[in-house]
């Protein structure tokens, strides 16, 4: 029989507090198999973790268990410190006596019986648990970035400075995200284009990253360390190999339509490059309005091409890369206007969205950043901007706040005051969010320098009149009805998860909230990473931020990929699912039962195999195996038998 050490730790108040420790220690130290039982105030400190040491050597024991809070917080801490006595590390448990017992009742007795309960189960654990090592696998040190955007070329650039390669897949013609649609970022109102395109091209030029643009990631299998991607080039009709930018094709292309990167406002040419400093500068075919696909005519780009790279009949390219760690960094779009029916959304020319104005204020924008109404190309000489429009509503929209929509509103006003001397800008506003550096000086200015007139309260009605849009609302700071005929209306609409980041969060499996923005694993320790081990996350693709913060989430899922390309092997938990081959009858049930791909059956035997790197010991193959040959190591039914009889 095992020789059995228990350390029940106090947790300050936070268990001490409903449990009555002495009594725990008292009862488990005659439980069978206990030869040492003992408590500590806070068992995760450094004497704490002596205390543990020094008893497992002068004690000799062969296994502890360590009554505290969650395995989650702390069972690496007991089990590095059982490693330093020379304790095989698997044989060492967490008992949860805080967030299972302590902290969910107020009855003592209870809670103290209860913790007697939980202690004794894992005790009967640790009796049948196993000395195990750790598994090991090489790493393939090339990582995946998803998404151009600033989130994503951050983290590629952070990666490819520290001598590994990156692969950046882009949906579109180019990398730049959202950032490069904006005119100004506040609260310093620097040029957006000037301070990032020097990093565009510094993406664009570096010798370790690969930029894969107008592409999509299709499938990812592997795990950790290991990941097979599957890529599909979309068919562009134009040669990107051959092509060298000169931009001949877009001038001659007799074709016009609305621009995407323009919102709608500016009008583009067939084949097109979203934007002048677009990277790569390789302009793509737009097939629904090319007269070639369309009707069988023109071909005029192809004739002049000096370099043939137009190709018409240029298919899709796919193509498999290995990879060792995947940031996803698929950046957000806006809710459609469309939502918001109150406020004429997606129906009068006059009523845009931020996103919209931006282009607007922008020097290469469609209007060279005169401030312009869509409807009649005039100056519009009051302005209503609406924040929360689509945020902060659980009824009809978002519940969450879109954390920018405050600041960039302020932005707004001030540029258009910039631009329309004799304008008046109004700002109907639910509260003012300035969570950041010099965001509160910034609204400040806004309101009291640049004649910025901020309403408190929610517009509940805009409909057009005449050439006029009418806003109607109230100001609850005075209890005032408030009527607006403006110019032009702009809608801080809610940001929302770009489609792309559903169809990734679908491929890799990972969880998404109510809302599809992707679920980091703690919110706060573990906050760029996934559930999905090697998936890391950066920017709006986890939640709404400002550009500060997605830079500096981005760096840190660029070190998380650099700390795992650090090691030589990447060593995997040994708690994973087996086989009994003489009881496996060869179903199949658990290939199909497995979430992680980590099952296959043996064609020639007809028995079930584990990838044991890939299982994530989740235990899902154990409980649908109809004749008992799977089990998982240290989870064995015996020993959860076991537990239930220390219970009951």
């Amino acid at each position: 029989m095992k020789r059995i050490g228990v350390f029940v730790c106090h947790c300050g108040i936070n268990i001490a507090a409903t449990v009555d420790i002495e009594r725990v220690v008292k009862e488990i130290s005659s439980y069978p198999g206990v030869v040492y039982a003992s408590d500590y105030k806070y068992m995760c400190s450094e004497p704490g973790q002596s205390l543990l040491t020094d008893k497992i050597k002068s004690e000799k024991l062969d296994g502890v268990v360590v009554a505290a809070c969650s395995p989650t917080m702390h069972e690496t801490t007991f089990r590095l410190a059982s490693s330093k006595a020379g304790l095989n590390p698997y044989l060492c448990e967490s008992a949860n006596i805080r967030e299972q017992d302590s902290w969910v009742h107020n009855d003592i007795d209870a809670a103290t019986e209860k913790a007697i309960q939980i202690i004794s189960s894992i005790i009967e654990k640790v009796r049948g648990d196993e000395p195990l090592e750790q598994l090991s696998v090489p790493i393939t040190k090339q990582a995946l970035v998803i998404g151009g955007g600033i989130a994503g070329m951050q983290a590629a650039l952070d990666i490819a400075n520290g001598g590994y390669k990156v692969i950046l897949v882009e949906k579109e013609p180019t990398i730049g995200g959202r950032m490069a649609q904006l005119s100004e970022t506040f609260p310093t109102l620097d040029c957006s284009s000037c301070i990032l395109t020097p990093k565009m091209v510094e993406v664009g030029q570096h010798p370790n990253i690969e930029i894969l643009a107008s592409s999509v990631v299709q499938d990812v299998k592997g795990y950790i360390g290991n990941f097979t991607i599957s890529i599909k080039r979309m068919a562009t009709g134009v040669d990107p190999y051959k092509c060298n930018g000169c931009g001949l094709c877009s001038e001659k292309c007799p074709v016009k339509t609305p621009s995407e990167f323009e919102l709608g406002l500016g009008m583009r040419p067939a084949i097109y490059s979203p934007f002048p400093q677009a990277i790569p500068n390789k302009p793509i075919i737009d097939k629904e309005h090319c007269l070639h696909y369309t009707k069988g005519t023109c071909g005029i780009c192809q004739k002049i091409c000096p370099v043939g790279a137009v190709d018409y009949d240029r298919g899709e390219e796919f193509m498999e890369k290995k990879i060792g760690a995947i940031v996803v960094a698929t950046g957000y779009d806006l809710l459609p206007m469309s939502a918001i029916g109150e406020y004429g959304a997606g129906k009068l020319k006059n009523v845009i969205t931020g996103l919209q104005f931006e282009r607007l204020l922008s020097a290469s924008g469609p209007t060279a950043g005169k401030v312009r109404r869509p409807s009649d190309g005039k100056e519009p000489k009051e302005v209503v901007f609406i924040q929360c429009a689509g945020s902060r509503d659980p009824e009809h929209a978002m519940a969450y706040c879109s954390k920018v929509c405050c600041m960039y509103s302020a932005k707004h006003a001030m540029l258009y005051k910039h631009r329309v001397h004799d304008g008046q800008p109004y700002i109907f506003y639910i509260d003012i969010r300035s969570a950041g550096k010099g965001y509160e000086e910034f609204v400040q200015r806004a309101m009291e320098d640049d004649g910025v007139f901020y309403i408190r309260g929610k517009v509940s009605k805009v409909f057009e009149e005449g050439d006029k849009v009418i806003v109607w609302g109230v100001d609850t700071l005075t209890g005032r009805e408030i009527e607006i005929a403006a110019d032009l209306v702009v809608l801080a609409m809610a940001m929302v998860p770009s489609y792309g980041t559903k169809v990734i969060a679908d491929i890799m499996r990972v969880p998404t909230d109510a809302y599809g923005f992707i679920n980091e694993a703690h919110p706060k320790l573990r906050p760029v990473e996934s559930l999905t081990q090697g998936v890391f996350l950066a920017g709006c693709a986890q939640a709404p931020k400002d550009i500060p913060e997605t830079v500096a989430q981005a760096g840190a899922a660029a070190s998380k990929v650099l700390s795992l390309f650090s090691r030589e092997e990447l060593l995997h938990d040994p708690t994973v699912a087996v086989v009994d081959e003489e009881i496996c009858t060869g179903c199949g049930m658990c290939v199909s039962l497995c979430p992680y791909e980590a099952r296959e059956l043996d064609e020639k035997t007809k028995v079930a195999k584990v990838n044991e790197i890939l299982c994530q010991s989740c235990g899902a193959c154990v409980s649908g195996c109809p004749s008992g040959a799977t089990s998982q190591r240290n989870f064995s039914q015996k020993q959860y038998l076991a537990m239930l009889d220390s219970v009951l």
